[in-house]
Parts: C-alpha cells; sequence; structure tokens
C-alpha cells in the first residue's frame, strides 16, 4: 500500500513539464494536508525534477541524467545571472547547448545562431528579434529590457528572455563558472552508480538461522539485511552474530538492531571509509526507509579503481596541486614526489600554502603505499610539523617512507625537503581497503 507522500510524488512526475506547482493546489486534488504536500515538493526538489524558481514559482521540470548533468537549463541561467524572465516562461526548463556572445556585425550574427543556444547581447532589439527567430534564448545584460514586440516574439516561440544587471563579461563568466563546477560533479561517483540491479537477497525477522546459512551458500555473502514486511531495513545479520545461536530459532533474537546504511546519493569515498572503517562486506542501500539493494565491497573497489584511470573532466584543488609533480626514482631504489611550487599553491606572502602542503603530503604517502601493496587505501589521519616556509620557485622532494605496515592500517612518515633544508614533516595514518 503507497503512502499519501508518495502518492503525491506519482502526481508530480506525471505532470507535464513546464506545470506550476502549488502546496494549495497538491493538498486541494489529492485531498492531503498542506504540510504533507509541502515535504512531497521538497523531496521531489531534492530528486531533481521539481525546481523553484524566483518571481516564478515551483515548476515540473525534466530530470537531468548523469551523463546530462553538464548541460545547464534556462532556469538555472535565470538563478546564476539573479535575472528578471521578461517573456517565453513556458521554455525555462529547456536546457541550453552553448552561449554566444552579440559582439558582432547585425549581419554576422546569423552564422552563430543555432535552436538551443542562448544569446548574450545588450539593448540590441533587431539582434534579440533575430536570435528568437532562430531558436535561440536571449539573455539581455546591462539591466536593460525588452520591447514589447521582442516579449510577443519570446511568448510565442516559447523562448526564454531573460534580463540581468550585470555586464556582458561578468554574466559570461558565471555561466562558465556554473559549467566548470558541473564538470567536476560530472566526476563524482555515488552510490546509485555501482548499485547492481540484482534480486534483493534478505532476510525476514521471522526467517530461521538456518534459511540464513543457506542464504550464504547460495549468495556468497556473509552479512545480509532483515527486512520487515513493508520492505524497512530493521536489522543486520552476520556470522559473528550467529556464533553460537540454534539453528530453528528467528534471526530477529540475534541481529544488530539499527544497522549502518547508506543512500542512492551516499558518494562512493565515503561508502568506503565507512566499509574500511568497520570492516563491513557489504551495506544496505536505503531510500525513504525501503531497502532497494545492497553494495558490496568488490563494487566499491572496482569504482575506485575506475574513478582513478578516467581522466577530470575538470580540474579540482587537488588536481591543480599535484598536476606538476611527477614520481621519480632516487638512487637508493625508493620514490619521491618532485614538483615546483607554483603561485597557485601559495598564500599571499609566497610562501606554500598549508593546503597544497598537506595535499602534495598525502599524494606522496598514496604513492609510497601503492608501491607496498597494490590496493585501494584513504588517509584517515595526519600530523604536521612544518619546520621552515617553503617559497614560491623552490623544487622540492616529498620523501615517503613505511614506518609500520598492519593487516588494516598503515603509518608513513613523509618529509618535504629540496636539496639543502628540510621544510616539513608529517605522519600520515591510513587505512587499506582490502578485497
Amino acid at each position: 500500500m503507497t503512502t499519501k507522500h508518495q502518492q503525491i510524488l506519482e502526481y508530480i512526475r506525471s505532470l507535464p513539464v513546464g506545470s506550476q506547482i502549488s502546496v494549495r493546489k497538491i493538498a486541494r486534488v489529492l485531498n492531503v494536508s498542506e504540510g504533507t504536500a509541502y515535504r512531497a515538493i521538497k523531496e521531489a526538489e531534492a530528486e531533481g525534477f521539481v525546481s523553484t524558481l524566483d518571481r516564478i514559482g515551483t515548476v515540473r521540470v525534466e530530470k537531468k541524467e548523469k551523463e546530462q548533468i553538464e548541460r545547464l537549463t534556462f532556469a538555472e541561467v535565470v538563478r546564476i545571472v539573479e535575472g528578471t524572465v521578461l517573456g517565453g516562461k513556458e521554455g525555462l526548463h529547456k536546457t541550453l547547448s552553448r552561449f554566444v556572445i552579440g559582439a558582432m556585425r547585425t549581419e554576422s550574427i546569423s552564422r552563430y545562431l543555432s535552436p538551443g543556444c542562448l544569446m548574450i547581447v545588450g539593448n540590441r532589439e533587431q539582434v534579440q528579434r533575430m536570435s528568437l527567430k532562430s531558436g535561440a534564448a536571449v539573455l539581455i545584460t546591462g539591466g536593460f529590457t525588452a520591447s514589447p514586440m521582442v516579449e510577443k516574439l519570446a511568448n510565442e516561440y516559447q523562448l526564454p528572455l531573460i534580463s540581468c544587471s550585470y555586464d556582458t563579461f561578468t554574466t559570461a563568466s558565471l555561466i562558465n563558472r556554473a559549467l566548470y563546477d558541473r564538470l567536476i560533479k560530472k566526476d563524482i561517483l555515488y552510490v546509485e552508480d555501482v548499485l547492481q540491479n540484482q534480486p534483493l537477497v534478505s532476510l525476514r525477522p521471522d526467517d530461521t538461522v538456518r534459511k540464513y546459512y543457506h542464504l550464504v551458500e547460495e549468495s556468497g555473502h556473509s552479512r545480509m539485511p532483515v527486512v520487515d514486511a513493508n520492505g524497512r531495513l530493521v536489522g543486520i545479520i552476520s556470522p559473528r552474530d550467529v556464533a553460537e545461536a540454534e539453528l530453528d530459532a528467528p534471526v530477529s533474537r540475534y541481529m544488530t538492531r539499527n544497522p549502518v546504511s547508506v543512500t542512492p546519493k551516499t558518494t562512493i569515498a565515503s561508502a568506503a571509509h565507512r566499509m574500511a572503517f568497520e570492516g563491513f562486506e557489504i551495506m544496505p542501500v536505503v531510500k525513504d526507509k525501503d531497502v532497494i539493494g545492497v553494495i558490496t565491497r568488490q563494487d566499491v573497489i572496482r569504482a575506485l579503481q575506475i574513478m582513478n584511470r578516467q581522466p577530470q573532466v575538470g580540474e579540482t584543488v587537488e588536481d591543480v596541486v599535484v598536476r606538476d609533480f611527477n614520481v621519480v626514482q632516487t638512487p637508493d631504489g625508493s620514490a619521491v614526489l618532485r614538483g615546483q611550487v607554483t603561485p597557485q599553491m601559495t598564500t599571499s606572502g609566497g610562501t606554500l600554502a598549508t593546503g597544497s602542503l598537506t595535499t602534495i603530503i598525502q599524494e606522496a604517502a598514496r604513492v609510497c603505499l601503492r608501491r607496498a601493496r597494490h590496493v585501494d587505501m584513504l588517509i584517515e589521519n595526519m600530523t604536521l610539523y612544518v619546520l621552515r616556509p617553503v617559497p614560491v620557485d623552490t623544487t622540492i622532494d616529498a620523501r615517503a617512507r613505511v614506518l609500520n605496515d598492519g593487516r588494516r592500517y598503515a603509518k608513513v612518515e613523509v618529509e618535504i625537503a629540496d636539496k639543502n633544508d628540510v621544510f616539513a614533516k608529517a605522519l600520515v595514518t591510513a587505512q587499506w581497503i582490502e578485497r
């Protein structure tokens, strides 16, 4: 039996893209309280098929797939540039393929226009009309408005006509920055990306320990979720829990209650850290309190390996710091991370920033540990001693050596130095992620 909350979500999904949504309307149509309708709308917004726009309201939008996350909708452009919609509200849910700056003669603009693009222009009415007739939305910069004829065209073609107070350069920079941030987010893997579409192997609270052992032999997993009749997670059962249990006893007597779980939107890095720290083989994946699957240690390791092999489309701060550092073999056979301190890595005083220093130390420890064992690892703790500042343009070596290599943890000493001086030392503790 579906709840009122789920009924509202299904109703919102059934609405055409571009439909306006309000708490009162949903409460009246589905005969639910306004509080229930509000919570459902907020969840729909979090899931990506509803968007709230300034001066417009809440509208049904098309949910973006993972591979299309780098594409902006015109509604998001309005929010980014803090703009005002002058016309064509019906087309706000559409995505823009590229943007064009109208800083050219009118007769040269037509070759750059295409359906789905965004023309960024000032108060040039002829260019605005030409863009709309070519299927391109228009963003007017400098705080200018549009004539009634241009607004009529925008409504007729259902193409957004937007006005903002920023100049053209600032507007283009804001949109470009938003696209760049989305490219970085596209590289982040979530649990939902690696979740296998396979039947869930689980137990009911009244199932016997004997059935648990039978499912262990069939599935190969020793930890299993325990769910109730409604599919809600109530516990986890493991070999340690049933070590001395009676075979005909119910698993509810021995299971671990309130187990650790993840959601589809949990990052793989976070899930890997929890699995390594707790020593879990599998973790249940929960959505709306219902168990929708499990992720295994092998799933997480495979995802981490894919992330390491794939080139980054957008560079993160860590990428910028370690970009010019290379692994160099020393005469004694060990490996060091060698590179030059660039201006982007420094403070306003011209010395290596603490954040950049810790990033270099982490990378050196990671390289050292991967040479010791060909497995993945996670940094757990770091103790840093800065002996003297590192000036800009200094070529430094990050020398790492393993002090202690345990079954689940390793300790690494990292030294930051050049040919003459030692600048910093650090003790790094890392967790192994074993297969």
